[in-house]
């Protein structure tokens, strides 16, 4: 068996799923290791304990191998928004980003600013909340410390150009939000100096699974405000509170869950052996047959169209009047998605049950029927 068959093997959800851009449900392989670590803990035999303080290296070896980042460049966090609120809390001046990304990021932004007074949010107008390198380059101004973007757009499945931003940022800090494209998009994160992503998505490994990477330029300008005991040089600093260490580690405020670190290096270690590219290709593939079948019925898709421009979102924006009538015919047949505003997310993995096809097409149906009554 090929490794991509054996990956796409491993979805365990039903059919009808189009929601991974809201979570990912557990793999195969996430659900084995889950219940062997749990087995581990539950039984602590002498010396198993030491396999659990393990997992944090496992986990952050694996980040590194789908990043770029050396594990020592990299700290576990429980979820994105964690890793957000340390990259934001630690930055001094200005932050170039768009209102209209995922609020975790203009969230932790804003409240740096009100808690610290030293970082100051700069609000990047877009068009059609599509954040591209020439609206960057146009907004930049000497006040820009740091530009902070969103790999891919949950709103619009937009695909964030990160090389091209970099050029036209010269050695400010680029702070990306990797959550709606990690695991599934080979992403230039050379490119960026803070990478933070949770592994609850596209990479399947369950909540409380994450990380924060930090290049070198990041280590040396990032303040590590909120650094606790472990974030240290000193394995167990009693009886003194030691400043925090000169390296990514002092971005930790505890020790991690190491259940959920071993769920999230399981995950990341099956797509490496997968290959990211050969993932990206078959999710691709499905988008592109997704897109096929909604335009059979006329429905606006605002989302991009070029493979070069996406990911695995597909956004569907119906007439106003008949956004009731799509969204009850994707329920009525068993299809889960995601309905914002004015539009309804369709969100692809490199797996696709043509029984989810069946479903799709018979819900489209359905609200053609309905639509021309």
């Amino acid at each position: 068996m090929n490794s991509l068959l054996s990956f796409t093997d491993g979805f365990r959800d039903e059919p009808g799923y189009l929601d991974f851009g809201r979570v990912g449900p557990l793999s195969e392989a996430v659900v084995a290791e889950t219940l062997g670590q749990t087995e581990v803990l539950s039984r602590a035999r002498h010396g198993s304990l030491d396999h659990l303080v393990e997992q944090d290296l496992r986990a952050r070896t694996a980040v590194s191998a789908l990043t770029g980042f050396t594990p020592d460049q990299i700290v576990l966090q429980p979820n994105t928004s964690s890793g957000l609120m340390q990259a934001m809390f630690g930055l001094t001046g200005g932050v170039l980003l768009s209102a209209g990304d995922f609020p975790s990021v203009p969230f932790a932004a804003v409240r740096a600013a009100e808690a610290l007074h030293v970082v100051t949010p700069i609000w990047l107008e877009t068009v059609r909340g599509r954040v591209t390198p020439g609206q960057i380059r146009d907004q930049l101004t000497p006040a820009v410390a740091a530009v902070a973007v969103c790999l891919v757009d949950s709103r619009t499945g937009y695909r964030t150009d990160l090389d091209g931003i970099r050029q036209v940022i010269g050695d400010r800090l680029l702070i990306v939000d990797a959550i709606q494209g990690f695991g599934v998009v080979d992403a230039a994160y050379e490119a960026a100096d803070v990478v933070a992503s949770g592994g609850q998505k596209w990479t399947r490994a369950g909540w409380g699974t994450g990380f924060l990477a930090l290049s070198e330029r990041a280590i040396e300008r990032l303040v590590p405000v909120y650094s606790g005991y472990v974030g240290t040089d000193t394995d167990v600093p009693w009886d003194e509170v030691t400043p925090p260490s000169h390296s990514a580690r002092a971005f930790r405020v505890t020790n991690g869950d190491a259940i959920a670190q071993a769920r999230f290096a399981a995950a990341l270690e099956q797509t490496a052996t997968v290959g990211v590219n050969a993932i990206q290709t078959a999710m691709n593939d499905n988008v592109s047959q997704i897109i096929e079948l909604v335009d059979e019925f006329v429905i606006d898709i605002v989302s991009p169209r070029d493979a070069r421009e996406r990911a695995g979102i597909v956004v569907l924006e119906p007439p106003a009047e008949l956004l009731t009538t799509l969204v009850a015919s994707l329920h009525n047949h068993g299809i889960t998605a995601t309905t914002r505003g004015a539009t309804v997310r369709l969100s692809v993995h490199a797996a696709l049950d043509p029984d989810t096809v069946t479903m799709l097409r018979g819900a489209l149906t359905s609200y053609a029927l309905t639509a021309t009554y």
